[in-house]
């Protein structure tokens, strides 16, 4: 069979970012082992490959002291596949940190010389500060302009840190894990609860005044997140960026611990088996940790101390970029017919902005730039599910810098775009998580890339020399001469539509 790309001299695909090389967090839990390949290290992070292996190395070690032989195994078991990985995918490095088992352990010097020799790397022992201080930068990385406190729950402690200004402070560290605090409770959520109260007296908590916001970290925690969108009937299910009043959370916290089991609880049939039992020990935590710090709201951060640690090795120049517009930028390059077409329509739209006498915020500036990023790359699907399939690339990717309301934006744009102004009823909850005027924006937005395309065909060098013009209740779309051709049928229908959408009583085009 003839090929048409080059397996054999290198096996990336047309449909990576060009040069990138890969980078790789081998993350050693208390829970479990975890290896992420990131396309390349970047403000934006693309997760390139995801696995785990739920060793439990954890477990015990409050009353030996010691990682146990059988667990150890299966985590070396577990790294040698890894390391496999790493040398498939041509990983350029990979960077491995341990948490809260292998420091605490007196036999952590023998496992870490095992990793390194499969790994060929050396490891990095994190401290409780050092853990606590990636988790926060975990969380500005991918939530930049977070004010608050942050907590990362693991299998074998809870760190906590203050966000303020882009950095953060006051980094402490408690034997709070999940599996830690099962043993330490003998399998019980309230008295779970008991201890998490008595060990977080003299914590951060206590000396806050209370209010603004908690961002949650952690696998424990995540699977809470995704369980509450269920039984709250939540339209997107992205742990990213998910915000929830700290009330809400506090109650299903106490009715799962009230609840005695490890197995049925509220939710339990939503949360995966190797995270069940752990479930309520990490609704004894979180439920606890809300009370003390009398918070106004909860957020869940899917990024934690793999993504802050690589956040924290880039320049400063690079940590200021916006991961948002890069991430949409990586995919009108991977994915748009002409990326330089994108820059075509900022303009384009910004032109007619300021025609209309439109004054954007900064952050609404932003959001049209992404969505003009994102305004093609459905082009490859069927017609009929280009617009279903680029909502979907939208509120389910890996985007970070965004949250929900913004998603939900950024989707309706790409409905109206593909689809037209009317949305399906599959997609009014999600779309209705944008509040009415970011929704009318959006409407206004997508019927402006409507008219923009016909003209185009999503190709640069047509949209710069088209100009608007507002004469009193009349939008005026000017055509250079050399394109008057352009004046047709399926044109005045687009900005019939427009117009109607952007309050003008008729549209006309001049030449």
């Amino acid at each position: 069979m003839n090929k048409f790309w080059g397996v054999d001299a290198d096996p990336t695909a047309q449909g990576r970012i060009k040069g990138a090389k890969p980078v790789a967090v081998l993350d050693i839990g208390s829970n479990s082992v975890r290896l992420v390949v990131y396309e390349r290290h970047a403000r934006s992070l693309t997760p390139l490959y995801n696995e785990k292996s739920a060793c439990a190395l954890g477990r015990g070690i409050a009353a030996s002291g010691r990682l146990a032989d059988s667990n150890v195994k299966r985590a070396l078991t577990a790294i040698q596949r890894f390391a496999l990985v790493a040398r498939l995918m041509r990983v350029g490095k990979v960077h491995i940190l341990a948490t809260s088992a292998v420091r605490d352990a007196a036999n952590r010097d023998e496992f870490v010389s095992a990793v390194e020799a499969i790994m060929d790397a050396k490891v990095n022992v994190l401290s409780g500060e050092q853990e606590a201080h990636f988790a926060a930068l975990g969380v500005v990385a991918g939530i930049p302009g977070f004010v608050g406190l942050v907590g990362d729950l693991g299998g074998g402690s809870l760190e906590l840190s203050t966000i303020n200004n882009g950095t953060d402070v006051d980094g402490e560290t408690f034997e709070l894990g999940v599996i830690r605090l099962q043993d330490d409770s003998d399998g019980s959520p309230s008295k779970a609860a008991e201890i998490v109260r008595e060990r977080l007296k003299s914590s951060i908590l206590a000396r806050r005044d209370g209010g603004g916001d908690f961002a949650a970290i952690g696998g424990t925690w995540r699977s809470m997140a995704k369980m509450h969108q269920i039984l709250r009937g939540y339209p997107l299910h992205m742990v990213q960026h998910y915000v929830v009043p700290a009330a809400d959370m506090i109650a299903l916290c106490d009715e799962i611990v009230a609840a005695g089991s490890l197995k049925h609880y509220p939710g339990s049939d939503n949360v995966s088996s190797s995270r069940r039992d752990l479930v309520p020990f990490g609704a004894a935590v979180l439920g606890e940790v809300l009370k003390a710090g009398r918070f106004d709201n909860l957020v869940f951060s899917a990024l934690g101390v793999r993504e802050g640690y690589l956040f924290g090795l880039l320049d400063a120049r690079e940590q200021q970029i916006d991961p948002l517009i890069q991430g949409a930028e990586e995919l009108s390059v991977l994915r748009s017919r002409s990326p330089a077409h994108a820059s075509d329509l900022v303009a384009f739209t910004g032109q007619y902005l300021a025609a209309a006498g439109v004054t954007e915020t900064d952050e609404g500036m932003r959001l049209r730039t992404v969505a003009c990023l994102l305004a093609d790359i459905g082009w490859r699907a069927h017609p009929d599910y280009r617009g279903q399939q680029s909502i979907e690339a939208v509120a389910y990717g890996s985007l970070t810098g965004v949250d929900h309301p913004s998603r939900a934006f950024l989707s309706h744009v790409i409905s109206v775009r593909y689809g037209g102004l009317k949305t399906k009823q599959s997609q009014q909850k999600l779309l209705a998580l944008a509040d009415p005027a970011a929704t009318a924006q959006a409407r206004l937005i997508g019927a402006l890339f409507r008219v923009a395309y016909p003209m185009s065909a999503a190709m640069p060098g047509i949209l710069p020399r088209i100009r608007f013009a507002v004469e009193g209740n009349e939008l005026v779309l000017g055509l250079p001469t050399d394109l008057a051709f352009l004046d047709g049928e399926h044109l005045r229908g687009r900005l019939d539509q427009f117009a109607n959408v952007a309050g003008y009583k008729r549209a006309s085009i001049r030449v």
